[in-house]
């Protein structure tokens, strides 16, 4: 029976192994072991448990089908078109996400598991070959920085200091810093990773998961922890550029044609309150710091809202509007 401990870790990289490497059995072995002790510190796998993970990749019936020959040498598909990731789920794996669905369904009223459900939800989806499709996300196709979540992750995890290579959209050339991770935040379908860059001595810089990091490398420096509340730190602002030295200021804004109502189904702001007057039915407020993302959020809605307080960000959203309004006046 094969080792069904990080086995889908496994299959992964075996997967890219075969696709663009070209290992005999000793040195896969040897690369799916590394990798592993990375994120499974003293754990490994047998020559049996590896044996056995090559005979289900070649299986036709219950496994995936890979086009890998018997008996070669060197371990590679031989249509590099291949991947399992292109093959439906295995009989087994059916069986977890149904079972995993079902566990689900203990903790429904525990919002902390909604996203889980979604997604396993979205996989049935997928899987059901007897139906058509019936759930359409909201998938950014195009982006590629999904790939630096698991690492970046697995860095803030094991406390690794990094060195990045960074270049900005406006710059002429990149730029390395020494940076010391501390959290992944998501926002608009994108991530970012927060921390201390020592270079610049900034403890709240981020940079996004995108081209924009060009490349990373751990180095051997000790890791400093930022003492910050994160979950305030993120509570008092849209979105995730923070200007130093911002101050959190109260934004009051009123809403028109009944948008207060839209406005709470998709809240920009986690943190907003209501007013209880009945002639303020139609406003809201919360406490931010002003940046760009809010001004952007705000705008969205165009004549439909009105920001009451304070006075400068309702000269900020006028600046914007008279520079919107000359673009239109040819």
């Amino acid at each position: 029976m094969a080792n069904s401990k990080h086995a889908h870790y496994r299959y992964n990289l075996i997967d890219y192994c075969l696709k663009y490497k070209g290992f005999n059995f000793n040195q896969l072995l040897e690369y799916i072991n590394n990798k592993i002790s990375e994120v499974f510190p003293g754990e490994t796998i047998a020559t049996r448990t590896l044996r056995e993970d090559l005979k289900l990749f070649r299986d036709k019936v219950n496994g995936f089908g890979a086009p890998l020959p018997e008996g070669i040498r060197i371990l590679k598909y031989s249509d590099q078109k291949f991947s399992i990731a292109q093959k439906p789920l295995l009989p087994y794996e059916n069986y977890l996400l149904e079972a995993s669905q079902q566990l689900l369904e203990r903790f429904e009223n525990d919002p902390k598991y909604d996203r889980l459900s979604e997604a396993l939800i979205k996989f049935q989806d997928d899987e059901d070959v007897d139906s058509t499709e019936i759930l359409f996300y909201d998938h950014n196709e195009e982006y590629k920085g999904i790939k630096l979540l698991k690492p970046l992750y697995l860095a803030i995890k094991k406390k690794q200091v990094l060195e990045i290579n960074y270049k900005g959209f406006k710059d002429s050339s990149s730029k390395t810093y020494e940076f010391h991770p501390q959290v992944l935040k998501q926002y608009n379908r994108r991530w970012f990773v927060f921390g201390l860059n020592n270079t610049d001595k900034n403890n709240e810089w981020s940079i996004p998961l995108d081209e924009r990091l060009i490349n990373y490398k751990i180095i051997d420096k000790k890791y400093i922890t930022v003492k910050k509340d994160w979950n305030m730190f993120f509570r008092t602002m849209v979105g995730v550029v923070r200007p130093q030295d911002a101050e959190i200021k109260r934004i009051i804004l009123r809403f028109h044609n009944g948008r207060e109502n839209y406005f709470k189904t998709k809240p920009f702001h986690a943190d907003y309150d209501e007013f209880f007057e009945d002639e303020k039915q139609n406003q809201i407020w919360f406490e931010t710091i002003i940046n760009k993302e809010l001004i952007q959020q705000i705008l969205s809605y165009g004549k439909d809202v009105e920001v009451l307080e304070p006075v400068e960000l309702k000269k900020q959203l006028k600046i914007q509007a008279e520079k919107m309004n000359k673009l239109y006046e040819k």
